[in-house]
């Protein structure tokens, strides 16, 4: 039953992701900056962060329990690098949300939905149809080593680009602000830059199909976001002082 589940899925979601990556750029996702009363009932941003994002965590952590391989190193460092993001998305990141931003439960409705397919898909590769792929010397490959930092690279973007945007204003200031610090110089959101680096390096140091199409989506999602994201900065700030900066991946898009 669930290897049928994750073969079904494993063809679904590519060109779902497809669907989704140009939906986007006529339907602008309805948090953030974005958000508008038309999306309906919404909850406070902290806890919608962690409604949203928790659910994956638990999935990871509860199909690594149940393998019967959970204590090959490669499969624990694949749960440990994985749990640290989603334990930090979940239960640090909201806490350090400032202002009072809410989110639409339709966007958290659709965020957890696609927490709970990608960590299924994730976990039975990685944890139970896959095991055998990771001997012990894994560890020690050029893909997993090479993996393990663009992953750490991706996740340091991430962490440094929410701390640059935290402190964008002081308080009380409800101005909005061109983020200049770090991999902003480059492209106008590196918090998302950040994200999709994250996942491609665990693509590599995983080589898990399940990975890629976790990547896929990742870009699809935030692609998009990044693009109005940039011309919305261009509208407001002007051309001359968004300058030459990319929307998501430097010197490129």
């Amino acid at each position: 039953m669930e290897e049928n589940l994750y073969h079904l899925l494993l063809k679904v979601m590519p060109p779902l992701a497809v669907v989704v990556f140009i939906a986007l750029f006529f339907v602008k996702a309805g948090y953030g900056i974005f958000r508008t009363k038309t999306w309906g009932i919404s909850v406070p941003n902290k806890l919608g962060w962690i409604l949203m994002e928790c659910p994956v965590f638990f999935v990871m952590l509860y199909l690594w329990s149940n393998s019967p391989c959970q204590w090959q190193p490669a499969l624990v460092v694949f749960l440990l690098l994985f749990e640290a993001h989603y334990f930090q998305r979940s239960f640090v990141f909201p806490f350090l949300l400032r202002g009072k931003s809410r989110m639409p439960v339709s966007i958290l409705a659709m965020g957890v939905c696609f927490n709970l397919i990608n960590g299924f898909l994730l976990g039975e590769d990685l944890f139970h149809l896959g095991a055998g792929r990771y001997p012990n010397d894994w560890l020690a490959s050029p893909l997993f080593v090479a993996g393990t930092l663009v992953f750490l690279i991706g996740m340091a973007i991430n962490l440094h680009s929410d701390h640059v945007i935290r402190h964008l204003r002081p308080a009380g200031d409800t101005r909005h602000y061109l983020p200049q610090k770090g991999m902003y110089r480059y492209v106008t959101s590196a918090n998302y830059l950040g994200e999709l680096t994250e996942w491609t390096g665990f693509a590599l140091l995983t080589q898990s199909e399940a990975a890629w199409i976790f990547v896929l989506w990742t870009f699809a999602n935030l692609a998009p976001r990044a693009f109005a994201i940039h011309r919305r900065y261009r509208t407001e700030f002007g051309d001359a002082a968004v300058g030459s900066r990319k929307c998501l991946i430097p010197f490129l898009f």
